[in-house]
Parts: structure tokens; sequence; C-alpha cells
């Protein structure tokens, strides 16, 4: 798809917030990527809407995360007319000529706190949801990472990473003729930053957790421009 402008579009991407609600720089498009709240409190949700609606942006995007079971139960409204921002589950939107396409699943795993389990399923069941992602997506937005990128927690006695992310969302993109410009998530706090190996590939591949593993607020939103 053309753009239907050439001009340069600012992308601030952040996700992981669990109730920290810093003052973004503003721009032209703001996207959070999962886990709004403290506590996924019904009153929680309306102090992350009051906070998104002050952030001077003039398109938001929101797509939920693990820790966000009330907008899976449906207990809290999710429409522009309330939150401000468009809220992708497995949807898609053009905004300036750049399609954007948000999905909130993750794989479940046996330890999970099921308090912590919105939008999750055992990682086969989530190729299909996978599947319709647009080829010609140009911003992706998954909660969580796929396998072996930006998805590794160190483990205490060596250092090495142990990789989480999702195995059937890196066999679905590594299929693709054309991969986004822009992906981004959050999910596992410890894999901060930017994928430096994958710039061959054209796609800036980023996890913008605002949370460190302690869920202490230390990390900086990241921006990608269009």
């Amino acid at each position: 798809m053309k753009r239907k402008s050439q001009k340069t579009v600012t992308i601030d991407c952040v996700a992981d917030l669990h109730g920290f609600y810093p003052k973004l720089e503003g721009g032209d498009i703001l996207i959070i990527a999962g886990d709004l709240t403290k506590s996924d409190k019904v009153w929680q949700y309306a102090e992350f809407r009051n906070w998104l609606l002050a952030q001077e942006y003039e398109y938001k995007i929101v797509v939920a995360g693990n820790h966000d079971g009330c907008i899976e139960n449906g207990h809290v409204p999710v429409t522009m007319d309330w939150l401000g921002a468009y809220y992708l589950r497995d949807e898609e939107i053009v905004i300036e000529g750049i399609k954007f396409y948000g999905s909130p699943w993750t794989p479940h795993f046996d330890e999970v706190n099921p308090h912590c389990a919105a939008f999750m399923k055992p990682d086969k069941q989530l190729a299909e949801i996978w599947k319709k992602i647009p080829e010609d997506t140009d911003v992706l937005i998954t909660h969580g990472p796929p396998y072996g990128i930006l998805d590794g927690i160190p483990q205490p006695y060596d250092g090495t990473l142990f990789h989480v992310g999702s195995k059937t969302l890196a066999a679905e993109m590594g299929l693709r003729k054309k991969v986004p410009k822009l992906w981004l998530w959050g999910h596992i706090h410890e894999a901060y930053g930017e994928d430096l190996a994958v710039r061959e590939l054209e796609c800036k591949m980023i996890n913008c957790s605002y949370v460190n593993e302690r869920y202490k607020p230390v990390n900086k939103p990241i921006r990608g421009i269009l």
C-alpha cells in the first residue's frame, strides 16, 4: 500500500506500563503494547484512560496484554469514544497511509499466574491467529515477542538466555516475503531494547517494555520514524 503522503511520521512505542504513567514527548502516533494497569482493577483502567487522554499525539493505538484480563472479559470499554485511542485485537487500521496491525496473544505456559493469563493460548493454537496478520502490514504490534528475538530471560546460574517467545509467531513471520518496517512488543521485561542483528531485514524490531524485571519504570519509550 502506498503512503498517502511522504511526510515523516514519528511513532512512540511503549509496553508494560503496569500502572506507571509517564509524561511522554508527544508527536504523531503513540502505541501502547499491553499490560496497562498495576493490578487489572476496573478503576485502574479509568486511571490509564485519563493518562492516555492527556498525551499529546495526533493518533493513539492500544493493544492488550496478558495482564489485561478486564479487557479480555469485557469489563472495561475499549471504544474510541471512551478510550480516545484505536484498540486493536487481531485488527488492522491505516493511519497516514501506514497499515498497523495489533494482536494481544502470547503463549500459555504451565507456571503462569492465573491472574496474569489474559489472551494466552498454547503456542500451537496461536499459529492460526498469526496467519491473520496481513502481508502488507507496515507496523506490527504484538504484546509478546517471536522466539529468539528480544525474548531472553537471563538464567541466575550463568547468565545464559532462556528464550520464551512464540515459536509459531517466529515461524509465520519467517515465511513472509514482505516484513513490516517496524515490529514492536513488550511482555519480556528483561529484553528491552532494539535487536541489532536483524537490521539487514529492513525491519526495526524493538522490545519497548517500560518496566524492568523488578517492575521498576526504568526504561524509556522508543521512537520509530517512518
